[in-house]
């Protein structure tokens, strides 16, 4: 991966290129410029719509943001489309960070201090999707599942990418994918992304439950909820590739999406009893305990009561009748009222069980806010 050394304050070299280069309009014009020498006229033209777009998009989900963050945020979004859009017509290993601070207008260690590296500049979006994946996982209500929470956001997504699509953005969309599949420095950055996500979704998981994140039940949860991701991805490609678009592509899409959470959500359904406090657990696991003896007490009884019936009946089919026939009839009545017993044992136990389980149910549907348990 290419990286430079960056200054001790950073936000010096920053602020003073951001300041130089103040007009954004001017700045566009210039990428604009560049871009329609190495790209051709239409495919610049093209760019300049989807990061217009883009840029609207931003702007609805930001609305207190500031002009000294706009202009940063601007300028980190330049730098990225200039990458990506080198990167898929040149191929990745053809592209040097020279080229890209050049076309944007930026040092190299500006450049540096918004990306720290060349796969990031692709992977734009990394961060900002780590801390909603968090987001999502945190403050969902406390009636949402995991599942539901990451579908809901990934869905968050699909509008913009259709809208992208619709506008001529499909030219990108196979090609973007290609330059993934086929250079190993991306697709490790793949992997690394992959891993950040469910590394975070596994501390969420945890922390709901008051778990280790290291425990099976939330890493495995958690690399099945960030696998939701990987599937809106393929479909995506295969849906534009087999010439959907617009709601067509989006209700595609979206279907896909739902198929794979519905088999999660019946996978991960009985996850959702740890969430229910550790004393329920505790409770959940006595009650569990006490059918089972209860069981076993059941199983004993009936084999005694089986024994003592044999023994009664060879008793009675008898030509003489052993003195000890009255005793093994009363045996055989005193086992059968402990088999009886022993199943009203069982039965309640698993009555208080049910029971158990529902009120937990109960307390979490009426708790207004889930508290965040101490990290």
């Amino acid at each position: 991966m290419e990286t430079v050394a960056v200054d001790p304050d950073p936000g010096l070299a920053l602020e003073e290129e951001l300041l130089g280069d103040a007009d954004s309009a001017a700045a566009a014009e210039r990428v604009h410029a560049v871009l329609a020498r190495e790209l051709g006229e239409d495919a610049a033209r093209l760019l300049s719509q989807l990061r217009a777009r883009q840029e609207a998009w931003q702007r609805e989900r930001r609305p207190d943001e500031g002009l000294r963050e706009r202009k940063k945020r601007e300028t980190r979004q330049r730098i990225s489309d200039v990458a990506t859009a080198l990167c898929v017509v040149r191929g990745f290993d053809h592209v040097r960070v020279a080229d890209i601070a050049e076309i944007v207008g930026v040092s190299e260690k500006t450049l540096f201090n918004y990306f720290p590296t060349k796969e990031a500049m692709v992977f734009d979006m990394a961060d900002e999707a780590i801390e909603r994946l968090t987001a999502a996982l945190r403050d969902r209500d406390p009636r949402e599942s995991p599942t539901s929470a990451v579908v809901r956001l990934l869905r968050e997504d699909l509008e913009p990418f259709t809208d992208m699509v619709g506008s001529g953005g499909d030219d990108f969309v196979t090609p973007f994918a290609e330059m993934i599949a086929q250079t190993p420095s991306l697709r490790a950055a793949w992997l690394e992304l992959h891993a950040r996500l469910t590394a975070v979704a596994a501390e969420e998981l945890a922390a709901w439950v008051g778990v280790d994140p290291r425990e099976p039940e939330p890493n495995v949860a958690a690399h099945a909820l960030v696998g939701l991701q990987a599937v809106m991805f393929d479909s995506r490609l295969r849906h534009v590739q087999g010439g959907l678009r617009g709601a067509a592509l989006n209700a595609a899409v979206g279907e896909d999406l739902d198929r794979a959470a519905r088999l999660l959500e019946i996978g991960l359904g009985s996850f959702d009893l740890l969430s229910r406090g550790r004393r329920t657990r505790e409770q959940l696991v006595e009650a569990a305990r006490a059918a089972e003896a209860a069981r076993a007490q059941v199983r004993a009884a009936i084999r005694e009561a089986r024994g003592a019936w044999d023994q009664l009946r060879r008793e009675q089919t008898g030509a003489v009748r052993s003195p000890d026939f009255r005793e093994a009839r009363r045996a055989a009545g005193e086992a059968g009222r402990a088999a009886l017993r022993s199943a009203r044992e069982a039965q309640r136990a698993a009555r208080d069980a049910a029971r158990t389980i529902e009120q937990a149910k109960r307390a979490e549907q009426g708790r207004g806010k889930r508290p965040q348990p101490p990290r």
